[in-house]
């Protein structure tokens, strides 16, 4: 597999829907090879000093939005994080725009199932608000992954662990971590 040209901060940024796993990969990645891992969704809430279920009530999604965005643009000061990215992120083109002059995007492709297994708790989950809801928001969503992701990495019915390895071999092969 040949190495990618590095692009920007060398960051690797994660997308996927809600319950993909993203922010348990880039703990787990960022522990395997002792690199920085950051969370949007938490950098948004430290930056607002809300919650982003508190946020969404109070501000709409729109506002929330926009603080994504100043969040992604701040991550240009920084070098060679592992971003798990909130699932929304890619509503905004301005988004997939920064992550690609910052670095790549893996898309955690699982399929509605796989979500709900993960979701413990819909009440810290603004956009989910009933699975029929969950499904049509999926169904958006699918193509604007498709079109933010440099790699794909197929995650149905696979561990978390699984999916770590098989990140950190694709990632290594390519040179980007």
């Amino acid at each position: 597999m040949a190495e990618l040209e590095k692009r920007g901060c060398d960051h690797v940024f994660f997308v996927g829907f809600l319950g993909a796993g993203k922010s348990t990969l880039a703990r787990n990645l960022g522990r395997m090879f002792r690199r920085r891992y950051v969370d949007t969704d938490r950098l948004v809430e430290r930056r607002a000093g809300q919650s982003v279920t508190e946020l969404f009530g109070a501000h709409g999604e729109e506002h929330f939005r926009r603080l994504e965005t100043a969040v992604l643009e701040d991550l240009s000061s920084e070098r060679s994080l592992l971003v798990s990215c909130g699932g929304g992120i890619v509503e905004t083109p301005r988004n997939i725009e920064l992550m690609h002059q910052m670095g790549y995007c893996v898309y955690l492709d699982g399929d509605l199932d796989d979500s709900l297994r993960q979701i413990r708790r819909s009440d810290t989950r603004p956009d989910f608000k009933s699975v029929e809801h969950a499904a049509g928001l999926l169904e958006h969503r699918k193509p604007l992954y498709e079109q933010a992701a440099d790699l794909t990495v197929d995650i149905r019915g696979a561990s978390f662990t699984d999916v770590s390895y098989t990140v950190a071999e694709l990632l290594l092969e390519r040179g980007l971590l």
